[in-house]
């Protein structure tokens, strides 16, 4: 018995399955069981798994199913007490799993702990920084609005709570992890662990890259989340419309520096500005937006970064100046 299970799922992973094994053995918390879930991989996933010598690591082979099918039988297969879901690709702060029992056993009206994330590229090179929010206790409405928690690598999540809503929908192509969440938080509370812990590896190549996939997926998730979401909320939807639209915008727009991306961004820009309830307030980041996505569609790269580099230096320089001193320093919302 142990009391964390770690579950990966791993699908044609031989290029940073070992780095993200390696991560979980670094944790500071080691009272844990690894379960790898070969997802029908035909590349060396198995090979290098098996290369890795741990006794808590487990290893399972199932038919190619996907990455929802992969966690659940590796949920079936675990024995822990809390359950931890990290993709193949992303990596974790050695003191994740510690920070986050640490936090779950202090409040002991929650059931999911998270943390924040920051994101890398191909190599391992950091790019930017994930969100710093911090809710507490019932955040159902703010997971309404987004998924905060940014990932499937990010939360610990005690058993019971999982048995209760049940596992991923194999249904879902993309989304899958908000999805969960949202049935988490209409039954429980969340707590947040105020640091970085997350690695999140982001891939031009990566399936939450295809965003015209994502979008459909996130706007079937919205319709059948508000379906069942009372009249007292309703009103929120228009403001998750608004965010996922934001969202998928800024992910094309750092996704590559091509005219098609730009197309892409461009409508995606216009749906965020018809959706937006509060348009003047965010009128800033809508231009912003806007000026980035016509750079991509008609200017060379090398031109397109000056453009970039003047949108930066044109930002206050008061601000600039505290978030170099205050890195994670954010307000804090408490939910309760």
């Amino acid at each position: 018995m142990c009391i964390i299970s770690v579950i990966i799922p791993a699908y044609n992973a031989e290029k940073t399955i070992r780095e993200t094994i390696e991560s979980v053995i670094k944790q500071t918390f080691s009272d844990w069981e690894l379960i790898v879930v070969n997802d029908g991989s035909q590349d060396r996933t198995v090979e290098v798994v098996s290369q890795i010598k741990d006794p808590r690591i487990k290893l399972f082979s199932i038919p190619h199913a996907g990455v929802s099918a992969s966690r659940n039988r590796g949920f079936d297969n675990s024995v822990g007490q809390f359950i931890a879901f990290l993709d193949a690709d992303d990596l974790w702060k050695p003191e994740k799993l510690e920070s986050q029992l640490n936090a779950l056993q202090s409040h002991s009206e929650a059931a999911v702990a998270y943390s924040w994330t920051d994101y890398i590229d191909e190599s391992g090179s950091f790019l930017k920084q994930g969100r710093r929010v911090i809710f507490h206790g019932d955040v159902y409405p703010k997971l309404l609005v987004s998924n905060f928690l940014e990932n499937g690598s990010n939360p610990l999540i005690k058993r019971e709570a999982i048995n209760e809503v049940g596992g991923f929908d194999e249904s879902r192509k993309r989304a899958e992890d908000w999805e969960m969440y949202l049935r988490l938080g209409k039954k429980y509370h969340f707590v947040a662990v105020e640091k970085p812990q997350i690695l999140y590896r982001f891939s031009t190549n990566s399936v939450s890259s295809n965003t015209l996939r994502q979008e459909a997926e996130c706007l079937k998730l919205i319709e059948s989340a508000f379906e069942v979401t009372p009249p007292s909320l309703q009103y929120l939807k228009k403001h998750s419309l608004a965010n996922i639209y934001k969202y998928l915008a800024c992910k094309t727009i750092d996704s590559q520096l091509t005219q098609k991306k730009g197309l892409a961004a461009m409508r995606l820009v216009l749906l965020y500005a018809l959706k937006e309830p509060n348009f003047t307030y965010h009128l800033k980041l809508i231009f912003t937006l806007f000026i980035k996505s016509l750079g991509l569609i008609f200017l060379p790269p090398v031109l397109y970064q000056r453009l970039l580099s003047a949108i930066k230096s044109r930002a206050p320089k008061n601000r600039t100046n505290f978030s170099k001193k205050n890195p994670d320093r954010v307000k804090k919302l408490d939910n309760k």
